[in-house]
């Protein structure tokens, strides 16, 4: 018996199917005769983006101001479960004000590579830190009686033809690595609805891919809520309803409710999975009526949380002499663009209108500092400029610090396009070059959403990593610098020293058919620690002011206690970490895991002991041969640390495990049981994966069709090339305009496939149309 059959049993086909897709780009479909109503869904994982005028999805309209809190990126650096909680409760709270059901976010895909374009959105390179920080957002989110919308399900590892790209990964690493994390946020965050991704996976789209959606989501966690596609993320109606998406989004004109209707005339679907579908879409519809739970949004009070947020997210990555905080009496030259036009959130569909936005060099001047000036330093998107480098050399001889502004501007990251480096701007470069060869006092302070390499790290005296700190990130550095607030946040991902040393950073990104996740489970500092490669910061690294003391470990079969001291002169907070090392492991494994962590707040010379939860089965391996979790009998040491390189404790344990046979064989898999991931030849990848994976370019002589994508008319003669060279020129034009959010999204276009064109119109350009300009096109 469904849910709701008895409002089941009064709808018609034709209604049934037309619950099945959005009524417009942001709302689901109503039905008035039965008195159900359309809800709202609408971005963002960091601040509500609701739009004002007309709907876009990737955000080249405004929407209505709200909080911007920090990104996923910066909030992962704070280790805290709570404020991840707390900042999804004021976010939800503002869903609530503006009548929103469905809040989409938080974003969760692991960062596989330095150089994804939505980074800036996602947690980290580790599945367990990031779950758990999804997991309590997600909560705090639906505290408010709405749903959150963790996302995007799954192995969404890049932006370049993310709707088409086929990313093909080993069993094990999709669950150790790629899954864990959706895993905790479904079974602990219990979210009311969760994405698809645009992707295929192993060949099959994950929209519609019955593995990953009935075995793995529905059968092995339970899932009792919505699946939504991502906006313009369907790809067959039929076999994603099979699947168990529920919901497509945006409207598609009713083109594809037909194709539900007719195919269950048909006999090709039988009505039953509609009504099943029908069933958890009306549960979710009557459970998040927002309008009925409306709050009053305080917005200074939510400004205050969001400088709190980004306070407690900011990373001290190096301060040499104490040169941090900063003292009265020194004078201080503000150097660089970021400082007076701060960068402070992504770009795409999270982009959000905050309510306020104080720079950091508005926040400064309010302090007690002395300021001998400010500086622009460089151009913001590129170009040398003499004059600029003059000023700010001329204002940094004259002052006692130089406080520099760095960053990646707002065209280096952005959904739709990946970055093409892992380095600043050059004229960044230069600047710190100059400013570094006359000046002894150089503090770094960096803005962005991902990782970028630093050759300028032993030259300064300083660093903070701001990351991308929301509208209340100049209050919240300001508070910072002048030693008002003590430093906590603690990497939540590697920085490698160049690009080059990335384990995946040969095979990234996949260029047109597939993505070969040729690295499989050595993500990050999977790689780095397992290798023994130096890195520049790593893995759970941050500075504080203070300093802290580990002592009495005590391992039960519940968890692990022990306590930390501060041992400074001023309160701060301490991220301890656990990881878990195997010393007998019979297959080949990263060195050692992040299995736990705990945050704690400590006033000068307090003792506090704490406690982190671990069961001898967080040291479980996927194991492909059974389909199923597997332990391994032996050692392991359980390590407490400041940071993966920082073990301050460790504890060996013997675990009686299954002992089932190991699933590889070894001579067959040399490179990775070395950690050698640079040059896995196709031999060996085709062993690790039991099979031999599609080509990994297209066939650039076959005609295209509905499913090919509109990048691929650049092999294409005569009017093919033509609409392909317009959108490149276009997409040139508005960032020779210094418009790189608007040319960015030129990017969706490329992406998309002939087969959207007809639901994304919503039938204004019709599939007879699309197939008579194909023909065209194909004609050369």
């Amino acid at each position: 018996m469904l849910k709701n059959q008895e409002i089941i049993d009064q709808m018609t086909l034709e209604e049934k199917a037309s619950l099945m897709s959005g009524k417009n780009f942001w709302n689901t479909q109503d039905i008035e005769r039965l008195n159900i109503p359309s809800i709202m869904l609408t971005d963002g994982p960091h601040g509500l983006r609701k739009q004002g005028g007309k709907a876009d999805h990737l955000g080249l309209n405004k929407s209505i101001p709200s909080t911007c809190f920090p990104t996923a990126a910066t909030l992962a650096n704070s280790w805290d479960e709570s404020l991840l909680h707390d900042v999804g409760y004021y976010i939800g709270s503002e869903a609530v004000d503006e009548n929103v059901s469905v809040l989409l976010g938080p974003g969760l895909n692991i960062k596989r590579n330095p150089l994804g374009g939505r980074n800036f959105e996602y947690f980290s390179e580790d599945p367990f830190l990031s779950g758990k920080l999804a997991a309590s957002m997600t909560r705090g989110i639906q505290s408010n009686g709405i749903s959150a919308c963790p996302k995007h399900f799954a192995v969404n590892s890049q932006e370049h033809l993310r709707m088409t790209i086929d990313e093909i990964v080993d069993e094990r690493a999709l669950h150790e690595i790629y899954l864990e994390g959706f895993r905790l946020a479904v079974e602990e965050g219990e979210p009311k609805t969760l994405m698809s991704a645009y992707n295929k996976v192993n060949g099959e789209y994950a929209n519609e891919h019955l593995y990953l959606m009935q075995e793995v989501l529905y059968h092995q966690w339970n899932y009792e809520g919505v699946v939504v596609t991502d906006w313009g993320g369907n790809n067959d109606r039929i076999k994603g309803l099979l699947a168990g998406n529920q919901l497509e989004m945006p409207s598609t004109g009713g083109i594809t409710d037909q194709e539900i209707v007719h195919a269950i005339k048909s006999n090709e679907l039988e009505e039953d999975v509609l009504d099943q579908s029908v069933d958890r879409l009306l549960t979710l519809i009557f459970d998040t009526r927002s309008a009925d739970t409306k709050k009053a949004v305080e917005t200074k009070h939510h400004h205050e949380a969001a400088v709190e947020a980004a306070k407690r997210s900011m990373v001290l990555l190096k301060n040499e002499q104490d040169i941090l905080p900063l003292q009265s009496g020194q004078t201080i030259a503000i150097i660089g663009d970021f400082a007076d036009v701060p960068r402070y959130q992504g770009a795409g569909s999270s982009l959000v209108q905050p309510t306020r936005l104080p720079s950091p060099w508005e926040a400064l001047q309010k302090t007690s500092l002395t300021l001998s000036g400010y500086a622009k330093g460089f151009k913001r998107f590129g170009g040398s400029s003499t004059k600029l480098k003059q000023e700010a050399a001329a204002l940094a001889k004259e002052s006692d610090i130089v406080l520099l502004f760095l960053g990646l501007d707002e065209g280096s990251e952005a959904e739709g396009i990946d970055r093409s480096d892992m380095k600043l701007g050059n004229n960044q470069l230069e600047l710190v070059e100059e400013l570094t060869n006359i000046h002894d006092n150089v503090i770094v302070i960096l803005s962005g959403g991902s990782i970028v390499e630093m050759p300028f790290a032993s030259k300064v005296q300083g660093i903070i990593h701001a990351y991308l700190g929301g509208q209340g990130m100049g209050e919240a550095l300001s508070d910072i610098l002048e030693g008002g607030y003590n430093p906590g946040g603690k990497l939540a991902e590697t920085y490698p020293v160049h690009y080059s040393d990335v384990p995946s950073a040969p095979y990234y990104p996949g260029r047109e058919a597939t993505a070969e996740h040729r690295e499989s489970i050595y993500i990050g500092y999977r790689y780095f620690d397992t290798k023994d490669i130096p890195v520049l910061f790593p893995f759970g690294y941050g500075l504080s002011y203070t300093s802290f003391e580990y002592s009495q470990m005590h391992v039960s079969s519940t968890h692990i206690s022990l306590t930390i001291k501060n041992t400074g002169s001023r309160a701060g907070e301490e991220v301890a970490q656990l990881y878990v090392e195997p010393l007998d492991s019979h297959i080949f494994r990263a060195r050692k895991e992040l299995k736990g962590f705990v945050k704690v707040h400590l006033e000068p010379e307090e003792a506090k002991e704490v406690t982190i939860p671990f069961t001898e089965n967080q040291a479980a391996y996927y194991n492909p041969a059974m389909q199923a979790w597997s332990l391994e009998s032996g050692r392991y040491t359980l390590n407490i640390g400041s940071s993966i390189q920082d073990i301050r404790l460790s504890h060996t344990i013997t675990i009686e495990g299954d002992d089932h046979a190991p699933p590889y064989n070894k001579e067959k898999l040399p490179s990775y049981c070395k950690a050698d991931v640079h040059h896995i030849r196709d031999e060996e990848f085709h062993a690790l994966l039991g099979h031999t994976p599609p080509a990994s370019k297209w066939n650039r002589k076959k005609n295209l069709d509905h499913n090919d994508t509109l990048a691929q008319m650049k092999y294409k003669k005569g009017l093919g090339q033509m609409i392909y060279l317009l959108i490149v020129s276009i997409k040139k034009g508005l960032m020779a305009a210094n418009k790189p959010l608007q040319a960015n999204n030129t990017m969706f276009i490329m992406n998309m496939t002939f087969r959207q064109i007809p639901r994304f119109t919503s039938g204004k350009v019709s599939k007879k149309t699309v197939s008579r300009v194909l023909k065209i096109i194909n004609l050369g």
